[in-house]
């Protein structure tokens, strides 16, 4: 059997695995044991053990619990609930104006988790009783929380950057710098589409009443500083960083720290917060420790089989085909396995495939790692398993159905595709910031 098709074996193998709901790390892991075994018998199985012993050896892999536990603090100790009185006071006089606050939110949240899924929960459980309790369009603002969930994984310190950084053996500061102004400029599209959409539709995004709106001076100030906070937080973080200061693991402990005790000097670092903190950062990690160490397993078989270079003669040297059209087919690839796969899992999946490939090609992997992550919030909220949708379904309200759900993410994945379309043709977007920070 050629090589080629023991990769296309291994592949499909692991794929067919994954579609019966086993978990991420078993099926990953056990095609790569076997398919070491098969292959070069008993000794076959000490590459998945060398995998182990590469991942116990990766420095930079204690900032995922790091950053982990600073996104439960910030968020079990409830600061994201002052965060969305002070986006509910300065923002409700604007038609759609707490819609357009409640993307703020959740850029603020995406600087202080770099996770998803809290983003999604902090707004599910915050933002959009509020929103529906005013009179806001339930698919319009469904659309909302979905959308603007999906920044976490963009906005620094994203989780996801650090693992691609690791797996892509990229510099992690230039990642981050790079998914600054694309995060941004998402944003900024998802605002302006609010705006403009409830300008044409008053009734989608009413303002606040009068009575709610007279709120003094005084007041809005004092709201105003708990958006200073998790500003704060990530300067204090990233600064010392970014000069070389501190190495990317210090920064990480620096950020827990200064979470920790912003939320203790807030009075709300209680025994409960505290242990859940834990617990969760637990969790997480662990389930991202499985995942990796499985993905170098499979990467390390499929290296020693020689599938990446086959593949890349393949696709330029057989098939003829542009390095622009392989790009584009590499971007589908991840929506399609984006119907049910969470990023974590596409890019251990794909990454010993398509990251040496994309060198291959003479593209910049840091660039490609932005537009990984942003095609990665597309699939996300893609029809009909996207990642999101389903976990929208599971913390919205009775009275949003699943067909609501997937009305309201049409909008919002067509300014996606508009982002992704601007970072693919202006590279600079993505690679400015770390050209100007690092010369």
């Amino acid at each position: 059997m050629s090589y080629e098709m023991i990769a296309t074996l291994m592949f499909s193998s692991m794929m067919l695995m994954l579609l019966t709901g086993q978990r991420v790390f078993g099926a990953i892991g056990f095609v790569a044991a076997a398919g070491g075994m098969l292959l070069w018998g008993t000794g076959g199985a000490d590459m998945p053990f060398s995998a182990a012993m590469k991942l116990m050896k990766w420095y930079p892999l204690l900032t995922l619990p790091m950053f982990i536990f600073m996104g439960y603090v910030l968020s079990e100790s409830r600061i994201a609930d002052d965060l969305y009185k002070m986006f509910h006071v300065w923002m409700g006089p604007v038609r759609g104006g707490l819609a357009i606050g409640t993307i703020g939110l959740m850029v603020l949240i995406s600087a202080m988790n770099g996770l998803s899924v809290a983003g999604m929960a902090i707004g599910a459980t915050i933002a959009l009783p509020e929103l529906l309790k005013r009179g806001y369009d339930k698919v319009m603002v469904t659309g909302v929380i979905q959308a603007g969930s999906s920044l976490g994984i963009l906005v620094p310190p994203s989780v996801v950057l650090v693992l691609y950084a690791m797996i892509a053996r990229q510099p992690v500061g230039q990642l981050w710098l790079a998914g600054v102004i694309p995060g941004l400029m998402m944003a900024t599209m998802f605002i302006i589409y609010i705006y403009v959409r409830c300008r044409m539709q008053p009734d989608l995004g009413p303002p606040l009443p009068v009575e709610e709106r007279n709120v003094s001076t005084r007041e809005k100030l004092r709201l105003l500083s708990a958006g200073v906070l998790p500003l704060v937080i990530f300067a204090v973080m990233m600064v010392p960083f970014v000069k070389g200061w501190t190495s990317l693991v210090e920064s990480s402990a620096i950020g827990a720290m200064a979470a920790f005790v912003a939320a203790v000097l807030k009075g709300r670092m209680t025994r409960e917060v505290f242990e859940n903190s834990v617990r969760n950062t637990l969790g997480i990690s662990c389930m991202f420790m499985w995942i990796i160490l499985a993905a170098l397993g499979f990467g390390a078989i499929f290296d020693g089989l020689g599938a990446v270079r086959a593949i890349s003669d393949l696709f330029t040297a057989q098939w003829g085909l542009d390095p622009w059209i392989i790009l584009i087919l590499m971007q589908l690839s991840f929506i399609v396995m984006g119907t049910f796969l969470d990023d974590t899992a596409m890019l251990v999946i794909v990454a010993p495939l398509y990251v040496p490939l994309v060198g291959d090609l003479g593209f910049d992997l840091v660039w490609y790692g932005i537009l990984y992550t942003i095609t990665c919030q597309i699939a996300y909220m893609t029809p009909p398993f996207g990642y999101n949708l389903f976990l929208m379904r599971a913390m919205a309200p009775p009275e949003i159905s699943i067909r609501d759900i997937y009305r309201s993410i049409i909008p919002f994945v067509g300014v996606m595709v508009a982002a992704l379309a601007a970072v693919m043709a202006f590279p600079e977007i993505a690679l400015w910031l770390p050209n100007l920070v690092y010369n």
